[in-house]
């Protein structure tokens, strides 16, 4: 495996400290709002000031949920749904350009478990995965109510005319012209990044009247938004949504809703090696234990895809014992590695959150039982 690693007994026992402690939360929520290229130099305190914002919103529009005993699937589309919304992250509204001068929005959701809410969803069924959506407001509540549609949509990947079409006759998802997704901002980055001059604008629109800044922090975006969520019940969930990379190839398909790539998450047993069964059996644990894991991905959706990332990381949890933040990581580095840049949130069971990245910035968050937002942007930030 990429980036494994020997450890003695004594760093085994270490390594195993964070699964075997009590669990410090019963419900938390971690989010991300995209990585990659971002100036702390060139950035204002307005601007500082209005991602915070919207990450502090995010994180309580989920919490509000969760802390009404509410299920990880809710609470994490709630969180993303509010970073669609805002016009500063790349997803739904704020979504960047293809090459075409087109929004082309995906979104996933992934749990360890189904929602108690819906007991009839197998627990084989996973995730879903969409790509390719051009008029739908919130590709995070399509993606949901896809995932909770077993005979609507028996595949865990749609794309395109056929998912919109399915949406509609839902007719519980906003359905909107593709007009709504322009950003003055996002489209002078796609003219620029073609060499092209910023005008005109696409038919139908013009000067953004919402868009707070000329530029953003986050100049020819890689990134994405996310969300994991631990519901009291122990379920977690991954929610992801996109618009992708500036500029990328008409009909390109990015790490986001590629399940193992851009989103996890899983519960499994551990498998107790004979030193793990002795520390069991010190600590009074018992032998065999459940742990969930839910991962989302954001930067470069291509080396993403290319490693696995986000399954890599809960097979190194599964398989060599590590606390997610040694193998999130790990994973991260990899990417490094490889010339991929971004980021990962990585939620378990216990409450344990990590959220390593191998760029200058990126967009994250975190709260608990305690209703405290905290928040972060440069990579030498700390949440707070």
């Amino acid at each position: 495996m990429a980036g494994s690693q020997s450890y003695t007994e004594k760093e085994e026992q270490q390594l195993l400290l964070p699964h075997a402690s009590k669990s410090r939360s019963k419900y938390v929520l971690v989010i991300h709002g995209g990585a990659g290229t971002m100036s702390r130099k060139n950035s204002t305190e307005a601007q500082l000031k209005a991602y915070h914002n919207g990450l502090r919103a995010a994180l309580l529009a989920g919490y509000e949920i969760l802390k009404q005993g509410g299920e990880a699937i809710d609470a994490s589309v709630a969180a993303v749904a509010a970073l669609e919304n805002n016009i500063l992250f790349n997803a739904g509204k704020g979504a960047v350009y293809n090459a075409a001068g087109k929004n082309e929005l995906e979104a996933s959701i992934m749990l360890s478990k189904p929602p108690s809410s819906h007991p009839s969803i197998p627990p084989s069924r996973r995730g879903f995965g969409l790509t390719l959506l051009t008029h739908i407001r919130n590709p995070s509540k399509l993606v949901r109510e896809l995932y909770l549609s077993p005979v609507v949509a028996p595949h865990p990947f749609l794309s395109g005319e056929n998912a919109e079409s399915i949406a509609k006759d839902l007719g519980t998802i906003d359905i909107v012209d593709p007009s709504y997704f322009f950003s003055e901002a996002r489209w002078k980055e796609h003219r620029r990044g073609l060499g092209l001059p910023d005008t005109p604008y696409p038919p139908g629109t013009g000067s953004d009247t919402d868009q707070k800044f000329e530029d953003s922090l986050d100049m020819f975006p890689t990134g994405t938004v996310g969300a994991v969520a631990l519901d009291i019940r122990g379920c977690i969930c991954a929610v992801t949504s996109t618009g992708g990379r500036t500029n990328k190839l008409v009909g390109r398909i990015g790490d986001t809703p590629v399940m193992s790539a851009g989103y996890w998450a899983e519960e499994f047993k551990m498998k107790p090696t004979w030193w793990r069964k002795t520390w069991n059996t010190i600590t009074g644990k018992g032998h065999d234990k459940n742990i969930a894991v839910g991962i989302s991905g954001t930067g470069d959706g291509d080396y993403f895809i290319r490693q696995a990332t986000a399954s890599k990381i809960a097979r190194r949890v599964q398989f060599l014992g590590e606390p997610i933040a040694t193998a999130a990581k790990v994973a991260v580095e990899d990417l490094r590695r490889d010339g991929g840049v971004g980021g990962v949130i990585v939620l378990d069971s216990a409450g344990n959150v990590a959220t390593p990245l191998n760029c200058e910035g990126m967009y994250r968050g975190v709260i608990h039982e305690d209703g405290v937002p905290k928040t972060a942007i440069f990579s030498d930030d700390v949440l707070e």
